[in-house]
């Protein structure tokens, strides 16, 4: 469906001075090319002056059958004829003319290292290139992104590469390199309606019915060997096997002439191929061959290059859309580029950006199609007219196409795809776009007599019209059919008063701006019958796309400068330099407005798509008080609030955006939710934006909530935290006896508002939070647990909570008890790996700086070792030998050294990840040894171990070797406790009866696990063998035995 508005995009005409019959015209460089009837004289007019003042004119060398502008190198193309032989010329430095210099260079492709012409001092002159071509030339198309050359021949597409070389600071000359021949053995002379298409790598190629994208790529480290060209040719080898047997390429050009115009049974029915869509890879199966030949002078990059299916389209003739065989043709081909402000350097050398969107346009009389190729294909619009059109032109804004009598102006949805490819924050909560898939609509049919031809540059629309005679009742007819408004045009002249039945017109197109405003003023004839009127929403959101589209240029009012391309600036080639811009201040203002327009409209809505409401307000930069003095003209209507209100809303209120409401405005929104949504009410009453609202107010809604269902965990929390703001705690521990912790523990859950507002790094306890610090702190830091463990607080976030819930009394550096206590009941809870490292590492450093500081400062924690031990797997056992060195009556906080102990002697905690805050933990006593000794004995340190308690603590020696020293450990016992023991012994004489029985315990584990033998070798040889014989005695009995 085609919406069909009377809007005005055109703003004025004016009619070009052309001596004669104009019979080709195109544009481009600002410039409108006109050439004559006769084909052998171009004349070039300036477009963005009053009057199309003439800039030049020259004389071709033959008649001209096609002409084509390129805007990088700025350089005319055309296919001429001359004694019935084709040519193809290209016209560069044509601007030279304007300065009466009649010198012309002729030269032909690649020479002009050579050529005469160029002997000397450089010449500003126009320069002609002949480019010799072995087939005959139908179609040309330049490349809007690189300048490169592609020309249509009968059986193969010749790419012509452009290229600059500098002859001094002002001088540059143009010139082309054939580079690549695309071979289509399939394509038959005799197609009639061949054009070519190419920009950015992709290539189109259309026939009569039939449309095929490809796109050239290059494969990134191939390169081309001997090996490889010596393989059997294949489709797109370098050598197709169609180049080498001619009886085989003209099997397959007479089968693809059967595919591509049916044939004639016995009965002399003619039988033409169904319909048919082939998109990405489907499109290889189309049965049209590519073979590639390399012909450019970089031999490394001619193995490496592939061809892409893209898409292919066969159509076939429907007699019901009122066209007869004879007319059912393609015609109108175009690549479509979008750039926008995020551009990528295009890979092929360097040369011009990647757009961000490409799209390719092609049209059959009665409908157009346009698809989206780069990034995915997609078919995007299509387009069903009116009348049959004749020829059409794509632009940022619009489709311009022409019937006989009319110019025809459609909306497109270029700007929706380019959108989202630039964007991915598109079609969430936080930005929205119309959708691609919206109908199409029709702005404006402009009458116009005898239209043959159509152009454009930018703003301009160029317009040939030629007056048929024979057809004057026709076209008056047709005039009183369409045009049922009053025009703001001028209406063009009749050609009998004119003197000649022709016309050049450049038909210029309103300000985006001020398209948009009329839009706008257009959309409110409908709110005026009907505020919920789809048609409203379908025009307010064409207008919001010709402001984004607008916006997305880089050209306008922002000006910036892009990577040399092959000649000049690629942003003077696009026109991003231009002056005459609309200012993006102005349009962003009135794209906010759209926004707000069309957030406004989703707002009322009760539909599937009432959601868009939220992103389209939170694109308008209102606030929410604002949307809600929109929206209240709505209460008192029939509708009365709608869906997409409620849900932006909802929303708004759910988010962390702090954005205080004035008591009125948070009293009207609880009575909103209190008609609309009554569930939602404990939700919104929590929400930092409701801060100023009236408690009374908001406990006599949930009292009414209450009243009609069954009370809920976080209704009765939301009653208890308003109580609390009206300072009445007998209401308020009324409330919280209702239910038991466990089950408010769930309650925060549901609605964790109720304890903090804001995210990230504004985190704000609230008034109910600070209430549980002092009175049921453990309720707290459960709750706050469970958060965590839903997902609704990260650590960062709860770690601020907790100090700005007790900065004033903080611990040192470990941070407030509170906070600890909360580690340490995460830690317990916690089932993630890395949270679980994290904890450990912070709860570690807060043990080892209090025990170090010896500063408890009279913290009473919720969890004594005790507990930790019992109920967390990640707290282990004391080692006996640990027990030994720090009694429990040790006169140091054994609350924190208990804890770190226990972490030390636990599976989980990571020693080597906290041995740099060993360094301020002293060993000089008994707690910071017991410390030292654990962490050494997890990092296999025993020997060093075994010294510090001989030397430290010899009574814990023994227990610790008896726990420590075990299985693979067991050699130590002889290998180093006996040594040292006997050592220390004979130092102090046998007197040391703590090293004496540790010597003697030792000798009972030796006598068990050596033989005799190996126990004699040890034994010292200093005259003491009698205090070891009853050992060596006991350990020959137990070998015996065995």
């Amino acid at each position: 469906m085609v919406h069909v508005y009377n809007c005005h995009p055109f703003a004025s005409q004016q009619i070009v001075p052309t001596e004669q019959e104009p019979g080709l015209v195109c544009c481009g460089g600002g410039a409108l090319f006109v050439v004559s009837a006769g084909g052998c004289k171009i004349e070039a007019f300036q477009l963005g002056e009053e009057g199309c003042p003439l800039i030049c004119r020259f004389a071709t060398m033959g008649t001209v059958q096609s002409i084509l502008h390129s805007e990088i190198g700025d350089y005319l193309v055309t296919i001429e004829e001359k004694n019935n032989a084709p040519y193809l010329r290209a016209y560069t430095n044509w601007r030279y003319q304007a300065a009466e210099k009649t010198r012309v260079g002729v030269r032909l492709l690649g020479h002009f290292l050579r050529g005469s012409s160029m002997r000397g001092a450089p010449k500003e002159q126009m320069e002609i290139i002949e480019i010799p071509l072995f087939e005959r030339p139908l179609c040309v198309a330049c490349c809007g992104v690189t300048g490169d050359l592609l020309v249509g021949c009968p059986k193969s597409l010749v790419l012509f590469s452009l290229k600059r070389q500098a002859l001094n600071d002002k001088l540059s000359i143009l010139d082309f390199e054939r580079c690549l021949i695309i071979h289509l053995p399939g394509l038959s002379p005799q197609q009639v309606g061949m054009d070519v298409a190419i920009c950015a790598g992709y290539i189109a190629l259309q026939t009569e019915l039939e449309v095929l994208v490809v796109k050239l790529e290059r494969l990134p480290g191939a390169a081309f060997t001997q090996k490889s060209a010596d393989k059997k040719p294949q489709d797109h080898s370098l050598v197709p096997q169609d180049m080498i047997t001619g009886a085989e390429q003209d099997n397959e050009t007479e089968g693809r002439r059967e595919g591509l115009a049916g044939h004639r049974d016995h009965d002399d029915f003619f039988i033409f191929p169904k319909h048919q869509e082939l998109l990405g890879d489907r499109a290889k199966d189309c049965g049209v061959k590519i073979s590639l030949e390399w012909t450019g002078m970089e031999s490394e990059a001619r193995g490496n290059l592939i061809i892409t299916y893209i898409l292919y389209r066969r159509f076939a003739p429907d007699f019901f859309q009122d066209c007869s065989v004879e007319e059912t043709h393609l015609h109108s081909l175009q690549f479509h580029p979008v750039f926008t402000s995020n551009q990528e350097v295009c890979v092929e050398g360097g040369r011009g950006v990647e757009p961000t969107c490409l799209f390719c346009f092609f049209s059959l009389p009665k409908t157009g199609y346009l698809y989206s190729v780069r990034g995915g294909v997609q078919m995007v619009s299509a387009y069903q007219y009116p009348e049959k059109a004749q020829q059409a032109v794509l632009t940022d804004l619009f489709l311009h196409i022409i019937t006989k009598n009319a110019l025809q102006c459609f909306s497109v949805r270029c700007a929706a795809v380019a959108a989202r490819a630039e964007d991915p924050y598109i079609d969430t909560t936080m930005k929205a776009c119309p959708p691609v898939t919206m109908e199409l609509c029709a702005l404006r049919i402009q009458l116009f007599i005898g239209l043959k031809a159509l152009c454009h540059y930018r703003h301009h629309i160029v317009l040939l019209t030629t007056a048929d005679v024979e057809t004057r009742e026709d076209t008056e007819r047709t005039a009183r059919r369409v045009m049922n408004r009053k025009s703001p045009f001028t209406k063009p002249q009749n050609p009998s008063e004119m003197g000649h039945g022709w016309n050049l017109y450049v038909v210029n197109t309103v300000p985006p701006l001020q398209l948009y405003n009329e839009m706008v003023e257009y959309s409110k004839t409908y709110e005026e019958t009907n505020p919920l009127s789809h048609s409203r929403l379908h025009l307010l959101s064409e207008a919001h796309l010709l402001l984004r589209a607008t916006l997305l240029d880089p050209r306008v009012g922002n000006p910036v400068e892009r990577p040399q391309t092959t000649g000049q600036n690629l942003a003077q080639a696009l026109g991003y330099n231009t002056t005459h811009t609309a200012d993006r201040q102005e349009l962003q203002q009135a794209f906010q407005e759209s926004c707000a327009q069309l957030g406004d409209c989703f707002s009322r809505f009760d539909k599937r798509d009432c959601h868009l409401a939220l992103p389209y307000y939170k694109m308008s930069g209102l606030s929410l008080t604002e949307v809600i003095s929109r929206n209240r003209g709505l209460s008192n209507s029939l509708c009365g609030y709608g869906k997409g209100f409620l849900f932006f809303l909802k929303h708004s209120l759910y988010e962390e955006t702090l954005e205080l409401l004035t008591e009125e405005t948070a009293n009207e929104v609880l009575d909103i939710f209190g008609v609309a949504e009554p569930s939602q009410l404990p939700h919104v009453i929590a929400s930092p934006s409701m801060a100023r609202a009236s408690p009374d107010c908001g406990l006599a809604h949930l009292e009414r909530l209450e009243s009609i269902g069954a009370p809920s965990v976080p209704l009765t929390l939301s009653k208890a935290a308003l109580a609390l703001r009206m300072a009445d705690l007998q209401l308020y521990r009324q409330h919280m006896d209702r239910h038991t912790e466990m089950l408010q523990v769930y309650g925060f859950i549901e609605e964790a508002k109720l304890l903090l507002h804001g995210r990230g790094d504004t985190v704000v306890p609230t008034l109910l939070a600070r209430h549980l610090r002092d009175n049921q702190d453990g309720l707290l830091v459960a709750a706050m647990v469970a958060l965590h463990e839903n997902d609704k607080v990260k650590l960062d976030e709860a770690d601020l909570f907790f100090q700005e819930l007790c900065g004033d009394v903080s611990g040192p550096q470990g941070g407030p008890q509170l906070l600890v206590d909360f580690w340490e009941a995460l830690l317990m809870a916690s089932s993630q790996e890395a949270v679980i490292q994290e904890l450990l590492f912070r709860l570690t450093t807060v043990y080892i700086d209090r025990v170090t500081r010896r500063d408890g400062r009279g913290f009473k924690p919720l969890k004594s070792a005790d507990d930790l031990i019992n109920w967390c797997s990640h707290y282990g056992v004391l080692y006996p030998w640990v027990s030994i060195l720090t009694p429990a009556h040790f006169n140091i906080i054994p609350e924190d050294l208990h804890k770190l102990q226990s972490l030390l002697c636990g599976p989980t905690l990571d020693v080597s990840s906290i041995l740099p805050l060993l360094e301020q933990l002293p060993d000089e006593d008994n707690a910071g040894l017991s410390v030292h000794v654990l962490c050494a004995t997890k990092l296999g340190h025993y020997e060093s171990s075994i010294e510090r308690l001989l030397d430290r603590c010899p009574q814990a020696i023994i227990p610790y070797a008896n726990h420590e020293l075990q299985n693979n450990n067991m050699a130590l016992w002889w290998q180093k406790l006996f040594p040292e023991l006997c050592e220390r012994t004979r130092a102090t004489q046998g007197e040391n009866t703590i090293l004496l029985a540790a010597l003697k315990e030792t000798l009972v584990v030796v006598a068990m696990e050596l033989n005799p033998l190996e126990f004699l070798d040890l034994l010292p040889d200093d005259g003491t063998v009698h205090f070891f014989l009853p050992h060596l005695l006991e350990c020959s009995q137990r070998n015996l035995m065995m």
